[in-house]
């Protein structure tokens, strides 16, 4: 696998139906996180604030995921299944004909941050 430069060549080699979805979080996360740097990290795109990174996303050959600290993922598990979706410790499924709910991502990354101590 080639290494990822930054999140706009990521996006841009990800398959075409889900970069809206990246594009979508990556601005969703970039507002929620501010002052969080934009870094790649296991060549998957992230956001990083004090040393950790608090939230990322990636796309694969049939989902997507966004990945945060364990205790967000468990503080809104309830609203997670709710909405339908698929976690696990640390991330969650979707694709672009089930997306992650906006205001779900803002309140994901908001835990994530507070979970990371960041």
């Amino acid at each position: 696998m080639t290494k990822i430069a930054d999140h706009d060549a990521y996006i841009a080699a990800a398959p075409e139906p889900f970069q809206p979805s990246l594009k979508r979080l990556r601005a969703l996360l970039a507002r929620v996180l501010p002052g969080a740097e934009e870094v790649v990290a296991y060549n998957m795109p992230g956001f990083k604030l004090g040393g950790s990174v608090v939230a990322g996303y990636a796309a694969f050959s049939k989902q997507c995921g966004l990945y945060l600290h364990p205790s967000a993922i468990s503080e809104l598990a309830e609203e997670i299944a709710a909405a339908g979706l698929k976690a696990t410790k640390t991330g969650i499924t979707f694709s672009p004909r089930k997306p992650i709910p906006d205001d779900l991502v803002e309140r994901l990354a908001r835990a994530s941050r507070k979970g990371a101590g960041a």
